[in-house]
């Protein structure tokens, strides 16, 4: 999960983004934000699930060409039936996905892990979503083919090898679908990094966005604070990445009682020496420090 560092990281960055788009709506400036902010951690996601994928996918190549194997025999079988054809259709629909399959993984394999953030993730993505596109399809192609074979129980014991091989491939298929949603899925060991990267990039997302939303709603009156206390100065003159520090700070000192004034200070003096100027630190605590006092008295 979020340290609330991060949280309050990710806040200030947020409201810096929102005063350079002058202002902007939050819900204009989210998914480019997200995108952004989320990265690299998004990019360790992507590489986990690969190694997941790569794991949880072993055993199928001899398994595919088991199936490839007995695709032709059974093709002509069905074929040679002309109220088979639907049938014979959707076996053949099954083989080109089963390819298709096997292409997007080579695919991803290929992708050079070595590059930038952006562009690995943009590469990996589309490729990602596609193979998990393929595998839905299979799914129901499966299922549409070993449904028909129990109206043609006289043809049984002659389609029953590929109908084996089409289970089995689909057993591996079962495990890719964990891996796409595998919150689904909290007993399967396997899957635990990928549940709590996915839930710690959500609950980030989540707890800044809340925590934004609050300061958004009282930017008004803190900004009214900071002007009384700013002699000669309106927020909208003080530098941007301060002004968003003392927003966040001045927000927590006023509206959020379980986080006591020294605490919120201390903690805003961090952010404006890891994102401000060599003054930043001095200048928001001297700040802070009157609007405490304020809210004190």
């Amino acid at each position: 999960m979020p340290s609330r560092r991060q949280i309050r990281e990710a806040v200030v960055q947020f409201l810096y983004c929102a005063d350079l788009e002058g202002g902007a709506d939050p819900a204009s400036l989210r998914e480019p934000f997200w995108q952004f902010i989320t990265e690299s951690d998004r990019r360790a996601l992507l590489q986990a699930t690969w190694k997941t994928l790569h794991h949880l996918s072993l055993g199928r190549e001899a398994r595919l060409k088991e199936f490839q194997e007995r695709v032709p025999l059974t093709l002509a079988t069905l074929k040679a039936r002309p109220d088979l054809e639907r049938t014979a259709m959707v076996l053949q629909n099954i083989a080109d996905h089963e390819n298709k399959w096997s292409v997007a993984m080579i695919e991803l394999s290929r992708i050079p892990r070595d590059g930038d953030d952006d562009t690995f993730s943009e590469r990996f993505e589309p490729v990602l979503a596609g193979l998990f596109r393929i595998d839905r399809d299979l799914d129901a192609a499966r299922k549409r083919f070993l449904n028909a074979l129990d109206d043609i129980p006289g043809l049984r014991a002659q389609m029953e090898p590929v109908a084996g091989s089409i289970r089995r491939l689909a057993r591996i298929s079962e495990r890719i679908r964990m891996i796409e949603e595998p919150e689904k899925f909290p007993d399967q060991v396997d899957l635990a990094k990928l549940r709590e990267s996915k839930e710690s990039i959500a609950a980030l997302r989540r707890e800044t966005d809340s925590l934004v939303a609050a300061v958004q709603r009282e930017k008004e009156g803190i900004d009214e604070r900071l002007a009384a206390v700013v002699e000669n100065f309106s927020p909208e003159r003080i530098d941007p990445v301060d002004r968003a520090i003392l927003r966040l700070a001045t927000w927590e000192i006023l509206h959020s009682p379980e986080v006591p004034a020294p605490v919120a200070i201390d903690e805003a003096i961090e952010l404006a020496k890891r994102f401000g100027t060599t003054d930043s630190g001095r200048f928001v605590n001297g700040i802070l420090d009157k609007i405490a006092k304020q809210a004190a008295s």
